[in-house]
C-alpha cells in the first residue's frame, strides 16, 4: 500500500513538472489521486498519460460530469484512467464554464470515449469538440434539458411521440448498393429483451455495418441517488445487474465505507466474499445458459437453472428475497446469516461441480458448438482495452486483469485462486473463461468457509449501524439512536472517492462525492456493460446475421446495468 501510494504521488508530480501551464493542482484523498487540468491541455495530458511507458494509463474507465451549481466555473468533466501494467488509477478533472461548457473530445485517444462523452453531453450538456457523433444516448431526441444538472427537477417528464433511427448516415450507402437492406434487431426480439436495438445494414446474410441504441430502461439511477440517503440507495443498486444484485449492494457499501474511512470486521468481510462469489457463479450460470439457448442448445438452460435456484434459496434464507436481495448494508448487514448458513453453503459446494462439469462435457468438444463459437465475434486484446472492456470479456481476449488480484479488497489477496484467460477473444473463449471462473469462485468460497466462525454481522458504531430492535424497544438511548439514524442518515465527511470491485461483468465502479450531508452530492456508476456493448458493432462487422445473436449473448449485457 505504501509503495502504491508513493507511485500515485509521483504521477501527480510528473504531470506538474511536464505540464506546468496545464496542471492546476494535484491532490489526494483516501488514496485516490486527482489532478485538475485546464481544458486547453487535456488532449496533451491524456495522450502523455497513455503513451508514456513509465505511466502507461492504457485503460479509459469512465467519463462523467459534475455540476457544482453556485461555483464558477460551474462544471467539472471527470476522467478515470487506469494503468493495467502499473496498477495505478488517476482522476483528471477539467473545470468548464457554464456559458462555454466545451472541451476537446478524446475519442482520438481511446475509442471507448465515444459513448461516455455522449452520456456526459446527454445528462449534463457538456460538449466535446471533435466528437464524431455527439448526440443523446440514454434519453431521447425530444428530451428537453439535461437530467443530471442540479437545477433540473427530478420529477420532470418528456414523452417521446415519434420514431427515430439508430443509423444516421448509412441509408445513403444502402441506396448505392441495391443488394443491401437495413434490418432492426430488437428491441422487440427475444434476444434483446425489449431493451436493446441494433440497426444493421446487411448484404445477403452478412452484416456490413451497424449501430446500437440503448436507453429503453434508463431510470436515471444517479439522479435518484442524489435524492435519497446513503442507506436508502442500497435497494436501488439491486436493479443494476439484477442477475447478481448482492455484488452491487456490497460494491456500493464498500464505496461509502471508503468515504467514511472504516473497515468492517473479518466475519463481515468473509460473508461478503462468500455471497459475492456464489452470486458470481449464479450470474455466470445464467450468462452461459442464455448464450447456449441462443445457439439452439436449450437443455443446458434448464439444467443450469437448478443450481441457480439453490443459491437463491441461500440468499432467501439470509434476507427473505431471492432476486433483488438488498442485503448488504454500510457497515455490515441488517441481520445475521441463518444458523443453517454453513450447511447450505457446503451443500451448494457439494452439488455444483456436477452441473458445471456436465454442461462443460456436453458442449466444449461438441463440433456444432465449436463451429458456432470459435473465431466468431472476435475482440483482440488491444481493441478490448481500447474500448474499455473489463471482466470476463477482457480476460477472454487474453488480458489477465481482475480487480480481486490487481487491487485486492475484502482480503482477496489472502485467497488462493487463478485468473483464467482466453487467447482468441471469441464466443468460445468468453464461455470458457466464465466456466473456469465458476470453479475458481468455488475455491474461494471453500477457503472462506474454513475461516468462517462467530462474530458481529454489523459494525459497532451508532452513527452508522442501527441498534438491535429489542434494544430500540426497551432502551431510550437506543431508540433515539435509531430515530436519528433513520431521520438524519449517515453523514460521511466532505470528499470524493472512486471505489471499485470485480463484479460478474467486470469492474463495477462507484464515483462518490460527499458534501458532508446525508445524501450523496454526486454518485456516478461505472457499469461494466456500457463499454462492452459499445464495442459490439465492431465485432458484428463482417459476421453473419445468425451469429449476431450469439455474439450479443456472449457479452452478457444486462440492461439494468447498461442503462441505469
Amino acid at each position: 500500500m505504501t509503495v502504491e501510494l508513493k507511485e500515485r504521488v509521483d504521477v501527480g508530480q510528473i504531470l506538474q513538472e511536464r505540464f506546468p501551464s496545464c496542471v492546476v493542482k494535484s491532490e489526494e484523498f483516501r488514496g485516490d489521486l486527482a489532478v485538475t487540468v485546464r481544458r486547453d491541455g487535456l488532449l496533451e495530458v491524456v495522450s502523455f498519460l497513455k503513451n508514456e511507458p513509465q505511466l502507461d494509463f492504457d485503460l479509459l474507465l469512465d467519463i462523467c460530469g459534475v455540476d457544482r451549481l453556485g461555483r464558477s466555473p460551474r462544471f467539472d468533466c471527470v476522467y478515470h484512467l487506469r494503468s493495467l501494467s502499473k496498477r495505478r488509477l488517476i482522476r483528471l478533472k477539467v473545470p468548464l464554464d457554464e456559458n462555454d461548457p466545451e472541451v476537446s473530445s478524446i475519442t482520438s485517444v481511446w475509442k471507448g470515449a465515444n459513448w461516455f462523452e455522449r452520456e456526459t453531453y446527454d445528462l449534463f450538456g457538456l460538449k466535446f469538440k471533435g466528437h464524431p457523433n455527439l448526440r443523446r444516448i440514454l434519453t431521447h431526441e425530444d428530451f428537453k434539458g439535461h437530467a443530471l444538472r442540479k437545477d433540473y427537477p427530478a420529477d420532470r417528464r418528456h414523452p417521446l411521440a415519434r420514431t427515430t433511427d439508430a443509423l444516421t448516415t448509412w441509408p445513403e450507402s444502402v441506396g448505392e448498393h441495391p443488394e443491401r437492406m437495413v434490418v432492426n434487431i430488437g428491441p422487440s426480439h427475444p434476444a434483446t429483451h425489449g431493451t436493446l436495438r441494433i440497426q444493421a445494414v446487411i448484404e445477403g446474410e452478412t452484416v456490413v455495418e451497424s449501430d446500437s441504441e440503448i436507453g429503453y430502461l434508463h431510470r436515471c439511477f444517479e439522479k435518484m441517488a442524489e435524492n435519497h440517503t446513503y442507506a436508502q440507495i442500497v435497494a436501488y443498486t439491486d436493479r443494476l445487474n439484477y442477475c447478481s444484485s448482492f455484488m452491487n449492494n456490497a460494491g456500493f457499501a464498500l464505496a461509502v465505507e471508503k468515504l467514511l474511512d472504516i473497515q468492517v470486521p473479518e466475519r463481515i468481510r468473509l460473508i461478503r466474499v462468500i455471497l459475492s462469489e456464489l452470486t458470481r457463479i449464479m450470474d455466470h450460470l445464467v450468462a452461459i445458459a442464455a448464450n447456449l439457448v441462443d445457439l439452439g442448445a436449450i437443455t443446458n438452460f434448464w439444467y443450469f437453472f437448478r443450481p441457480r435456484e439453490e443459491i437463491y434459496d441461500l440468499l432467501e434464507a439470509c434476507c427473505g428475497a431471492r432476486l433483488t436481495v438488498n442485503y448488504a448494508r454500510i457497515g455490515g448487514f441488517p441481520l445475521d446469516v441463518p444458523e443453517s448458513f454453513v450447511e447450505m453453503v457446503n451443500e451448494i459446494l457439494r452439488r455444483l461441480p456436477r452441473f458445471i462439469d456436465d454442461v462443460d462435457r456436453l458442449n466444449t468438444k461438441n463440433r456444432i458448438f465449436q463451429g458456432r463459437t470459435r473465431n466468431i465475434g472476435v475482440m483482440k486484446k488491444e481493441d478490448a482495452i481500447e474500448w474499455g472492456f473489463t471482466g470476463p470479456c477482457l480476460r477472454a481476449s487474453g488480458v489477465e486483469y481482475d480487480v480481486r488480484k490487481a487491487h485486492p479488497y475484502l482480503d482477496y489477496e489472502s485467497f488462493d485462486f487463478v485468473v483464467p484467460v482466453g487467447t482468441n477473444g471469441d464466443i468460445y473463449d468468453r464461455i470458457a473463461v466464465r466456466m473456469e471462473e465458476m470453479r475458481q469462485s468455488m475455491r474461494i468460497v471453500k477457503q472462506a468457509m474454513k475461516r468462517f466462525g462467530s462474530g458481529p454481522y454489523k459494525i459497532d458504531e451508532k452513527t452508522i449501524s442501527l441498534p438491535e430492535k429489542d434494544k430500540a424497544y426497551s432502551d431510550i438511548e437506543s431508540l433515539i439512536n435509531h430515530f436519528k439514524l433513520v431521520m438524519e442518515g449517515i453523514t460521511p465527511p466532505s470528499g470524493e472517492v472512486y471505489s471499485y470491485t470485480e463484479a460478474a461483468n467486470g469492474e463495477l465502479g462507484f464515483y462518490l462525492i460527499s458534501d458532508g450531508g446525508p445524501k450523496p452530492y454526486r454518485l456516478k456508476v461505472r457499469p461494466p456493460c456500457f463499454p462492452i456493448f459499445q464495442g459490439m458493432n465492431e465485432m458484428l462487422k463482417g459476421t453473419l446475421v445468425a451469429d449476431s445473436i450469439a455474439i450479443l449473448a456472449s457479452l452478457n449485457i444486462i440492461a439494468g446495468e447498461l442503462d441505469r
